[in-house]
């Protein structure tokens, strides 16, 4: 009997699915989503996704109770975390992630 796919494999098999997305282990132990040399977003495990927004951004995500501060930047707006607990997070991971990628296509378009 094979294990259900974990948030991180879920989360993954998605984001590697949009064009030009490629994914793997960063610098510092993270597992980095990449537009090109830009990245979108990475995870920790199964456990968190840190990523950036515009304050703006930010702001409106943050009073939605949708990301919270990093912990490296405490207090900082822009640097975002996402908690994975459940289900819905994975869903939301995944449409934060998104949204990153849609303003990076938007700004530099796609990479070739």
């Amino acid at each position: 009997m094979t294990e259900p796919p974990t948030a991180s494999e879920r989360i993954t098999e998605e984001v590697t699915s949009w064009p030009g997305v490629e994914a793997g282990p960063g610098e510092r132990g993270e597992f980095a989503f990449k537009l090109g040399r830009r990245e979108i977003g990475h995870l920790h495990g199964d456990r968190v996704m840190h990523t950036g927004f515009p304050k703006a951004v930010w702001h409106e995500l943050h009073e939605e109770g949708r990301i919270d501060y990093h912990p490296v930047f405490p207090g900082k707006p822009g640097y975002a975390a996402r908690r994975i607990e459940t289900e819905d997070d994975v869903r939301d991971v995944i449409e934060l992630l998104r949204l990153n990628y849609e303003r990076a296509v938007a700004r530099h378009g796609r990479p070739v």
